[in-house]
């Protein structure tokens, strides 16, 4: 058996970077993936984020409305199973939960009593901690997993580092109460600690002081504590063994990375002999536990970030995989998939029909089908008395609806006359054969479209000619200013005036004059718009030239420096400062970014 933890930082871009759900879950090739950090929301669990065919999914979302937490966190554990029904597989979980308070009950209508060996805490509390999506239980017979999607929270953020010490100190207690129990545990996932320096590129002195890494050393087998951390476990001494990296300073072009994607366990081997001497569940159990480095972003080969890399985007999540191969896991009893599985979310199911509501449809489609059959000999009829023109007032005498009342069969007639806003006497939209030939006919008022209308009108708009009836003029003909000849301005003077409704009259004139004016100013429009171009374009190469002359170069390469803003809330809020433009590494390698920093010479507005 193989268990893979991977926080995917985003479900939607890693699903768009493999091209689908199965083609990712598959290139992990393992019996139960667990992700972190998918910012789903509940109501966007749709079939092609959730179901991948072979696998049973478990989906736990965000469900506070906390500013800047919505669609944030959330964790997901994909099971690869033969059946989700009456199965033997171990992969395949006997029970499943959402959260580890036990409040969080979906599709039961009501909260359950909390979990066993957490009655010192309040629902308020319990339900705080649970309802950022940070944690699936899934119980697979031999042991139970947690999936887990730690906190982050910075040194001077008192509130989110309280909320932490309560994540922690509540999931603990979890994890004693089942070891009470006697069950083995297993805990996978983007923890946000990295436990010992080791385990920290270029950490500083202080760096294990930290309550939370403290903690996290507590619960280990050689401070006492149950658990196993399996990487550590076969590579104890392993350097530069590292699953996370920052996003914005290119830190894994040199490696420069924390490790707090973890793999635990704890808990008796399943070996019926119990020398705890001799026996555990890593010794007996655990083949490998490795970091799956290929799905690093950034890989050898790739351009530098000084040196033009700086603008390609990197394809991919921030963390690396961890995998651990189990061996000697027999089979459990028969069980299908628990009802926490995605394949009952209604967004992925459907929702479920009454038999009442399936038959107001098939009452509603039938008066349908029959209205429009009404409307259908309406039609005919009308036609079929019709031998003259039915021309209608504000219809065109060129669009008038004559059918003979011989050889011809309706073929379409149906119109709803709710639909579109257009009533039966109004509308009449009806395809008759003439003669061996397929015509359209329309009888009634012709519903004109709406004409689009754009928000910036043309120069050429303003010199267009409007349509003038003419006596003289059918309606089919196009009298085009191109056609009609201009008079000389003399002769017209010594004219008698020609009557205004005649095809040479001073209208026609002046449109004639309108299509050379027009000509003329568009060659004008033309070269003044070119001119306006080279002249945006040379003062935006000034701009940057000026912009290039005022970025100061970097004291350790002397190369220059790129600008940045701060993002954090505070004094120094929209602020612009320069950095080393190199990858951040370690200080021991000059290579790496030489930590120069300078603040713009402009500090943002107080607001």
């Amino acid at each position: 058996m193989k268990i893979v933890t991977y926080n995917v930082n985003g479900l939607r871009p890693r699903i768009a970077q493999f091209g689908s759900l199965p083609k990712l879950l598959n290139s992990l090739d393992a019996d139960i993936i667990c992700v972190q950090e998918t910012k789903l929301r509940r109501q966007e669990l749709t079939a092609d984020l959730v179901m991948a065919e072979g696998y049973e999914s478990f989906f736990s979302c965000t469900r506070t409305s906390e500013r800047g937490r919505t669609g944030y966190s959330g964790v997901a554990t994909f099971c690869r199973v033969k059946s989700a029904f009456s199965s033997d597989e171990v992969a395949l979980p006997v029970a499943a939960e959402e959260g580890f308070t036990g409040l969080l009950e979906i599709g039961k209508g009501e909260m359950a009593a909390a979990a066993e060996g957490l009655e010192e805490f309040s629902k308020d509390e319990l339900l705080k901690v649970d309802g950022e999506g940070r944690c699936i239980i899934t119980d697979h017979g031999h042991f139970v997993l947690f999936n887990l999607y730690g906190p982050r929270a910075v040194c001077d953020d008192t509130e989110r580092i309280e909320f932490k010490l309560k994540f922690f100190k509540i999931l603990q207690k979890r994890w004693e109460s089942l070891l009470l129990q006697g069950r083995r545990i297993f805990v996978v996932g983007d923890l946000n600690i990295a436990p010992t320096s080791l385990d920290r590129c270029d950490a500083e002195p202080e760096f294990e002081n930290n309550q939370f890494r403290r903690w996290f050393r507590s619960m280990l087998v050689e401070n006492k504590g149950s658990f196993f951390d399996v990487f550590r476990a076969k590579h104890p001494n392993r350097r530069e063994a590292y699953t996370c990296w920052p996003q914005n300073t290119g830190a894994e072009e040199f490696n420069y990375g924390s490790r707090i994607d973890h793999i635990l366990c704890a808990g008796s081997c399943l070996h019926q002999e119990q020398d705890l001497q001799s026996h555990n569940f890593i010794t007996c159990h655990v083949k490998e536990c490795d970091i799956l480095t290929q799905y690093k972003r950034w890989k050898p080969g790739n351009s530098l970030r000084w040196k033009g890399g700086q603008s390609i985007k990197l394809e991919g999540s921030d963390h690396a995989p961890v995998y651990t191969s189990l061996l000697e896991i027999p089979c459990v009893f028969q069980h299908s998939t628990p009802s926490l599985s995605a394949r009952y979310i209604p967004m992925v199911r459907g929702l479920q029909q009454t038999l009442v509501s399936v038959l107001m449809k098939r009452q509603t489609a039938e008066q349908v089908n029959s209205d429009g059959d009404i409307i259908k000999e309406s039609c005919s009829e009308r036609e079929r008395s019709s031998s003259d023109h039915c021309s209608t007032p504000g219809v065109r005498s060129g669009n008038s609806c004559s059918s003979s009342s011989q050889n011809f069969e309706v073929l379409s007639s149906k119109t709803n006359e709710h639909s579109n806003g257009f009533s039966m006497e109004d509308t009449c939209n009806t395809l008759v054969t003439l003669g061996g030939q397929r015509t359209k006919t329309m009888c009634g008022i012709e519903p004109k479209k709406k004409a689009k209308r754009s928000s910036q009108l043309s120069l050429r708009s303003f010199f267009q000619k409007s349509s003038i009836p003419s006596n003289g003029v059918s309606n089919g003909t196009d009298t085009s200013t191109n056609q009609i000849d201009v008079p000389d301005s003399n002769h017209l003077s010594n004219e008698t005036p020609i009557p205004e409704n005649q095809s040479g009259s001073p209208k026609h004139c002046e449109l004639n004059s309108s299509a050379s004016i027009e000509d003329q100013d568009e060659v004008d429009v033309c070269s003044l718009q070119k001119e306006k171009n080279n002249f945006a374009l040379m003062e935006w190469q000034r701009l940057q030239q000026v912009m290039q002359n005022s970025i100061p170069l970097c004291k350790g390469h002397r190369e220059p420096c790129v600008a940045r803003v701060v993002r954090k809330r505070g004094a120094n809020f929209g602020r612009r400062f320069y950095v080393c433009a190199r990858a951040e590494g370690p200080a021991s390698n000059p290579e790496a970014n030489c930590n120069y920093f300078k603040w713009a010479a402009s500090k943002p507005r107080q607001k």
